[in-house]
């Protein structure tokens, strides 16, 4: 599943092209990928057409769309993304070769490009196993700047929110038994954070994914969130990661961060650090990889995390 940078690649691909675009027709191919709108198809397209898009806005994960007011207030919904474990949201030019899988086509007019004849583009959100898919959502006031959609308003602030308050996300880390990966990836506590990345950070502070949050120091806790953001931000200066076809930015370019990983997916590969081998473990119906040497088990955890 696309974790934070891959999300934040796609946003930032799509701010220049859809910002201030107006929406000219949409087109459902499945009606599985609305399943989250709440309405058909007709539901969908009108909420859509005629509509102006804002800047394109991002937390954690979740990716979105505000659709401007004519009146020029607030923007009070918006085209949620979901982009699940496959979706794409990609923008083409009108009559470009088709995307295979693609669910949705929404034509829009861009009028800063007609200076250089290109105003009409295409959007399209392709999905091959359809577990993401668009939504026209209510945006909802929450305790910070910035309104979210309804579905997303469970969603913590992530690390390279400029709000994001890591002393108080390390003194509640340091209130839970649960292992620390297992915290990481609570998108209620701290969000954009995958099994990717959890690796990673973890890898970097030298911790065992079970090793309990109430174990942890501020020190150590607010170290943990340090290498988090620093593993985030090298993820998106490089692109993000992709192992196959399934994650591409706007134009449809893989990621490349999958180059500079040091503990995800190098299980019986030598650590980068100390040239221990690496382990895979079972965890949590998915997998874990780490050094022993470096990343011990802590004392009392069991040599399965279930």
């Amino acid at each position: 599943m696309p974790e934070l940078p891959e999300v934040e690649v796609v946003r930032a691909g799509l701010e220049p092209a859809v910002t201030g675009a107006r929406v000219d027709g949409v087109e459902v191919l499945d009606h599985r990928s609305i399943a989250r709108h709440g309405g058909d198809a007709a539901d969908f397209e009108r909420a859509l057409v005629g509509r102006t898009f804002a800047a394109p806005e991002r937390r954690g994960k979740f990716l979105w769309i505000p659709l401007a007011p004519a009146d020029r207030a607030r923007p009070t919904d918006a085209l949620l993304a979901h982009l699940g474990m496959s979706g794409q949201m990609l923008v083409r030019e009108p009559g470009a070769a088709a995307d295979r899988h693609t669910r949705i086509r929404i034509s829009l007019d861009q009028p800063s490009l007609h200076a250089g004849g290109r105003g009409p583009l295409e959007l399209r959100f392709a999905d091959q196993r359809i577990f993401g898919g668009l939504a026209v959502r209510p945006l909802v006031a929450t305790g910070v700047a910035q309104a979210v959609p309804d579905q997303a308003v469970h969603i913590a602030l992530d690390p390279m929110d400029a709000r994001f308050d890591a002393s108080a996300v390390a003194r509640l880390l340091r209130r839970r038994r649960q292992g620390v990966k297992a915290a990481l990836l609570d998108q209620t506590l701290v969000s954009g954070i995958g099994n990717i990345y959890a690796d990673e950070a973890l890898w970097r502070s030298r911790l065992h994914y079970a090793t309990p949050g109430e174990r942890l120091t501020q020190a150590r806790a607010l170290a943990l969130l340090a290498d988090v953001r620093d593993v985030l931000e090298q993820a998106l200066a490089e692109g993000g990661t992709s192992f196959d076809a399934q994650y591409v930015n706007v134009n449809g370019r893989a990621g490349y961060f999958e180059h500079s990983l040091n503990a995800y997916g190098r299980g019986g590969q030598p650590c980068p650090r100390c040239g221990t081998t690496m382990v895979r473990e079972p965890w949590a119906n998915r997998s874990s990889t780490r050094c022993p040497r470096c990343q011990r088990r802590p004392r009392g955890i069991p040599s399965t995390d279930r």
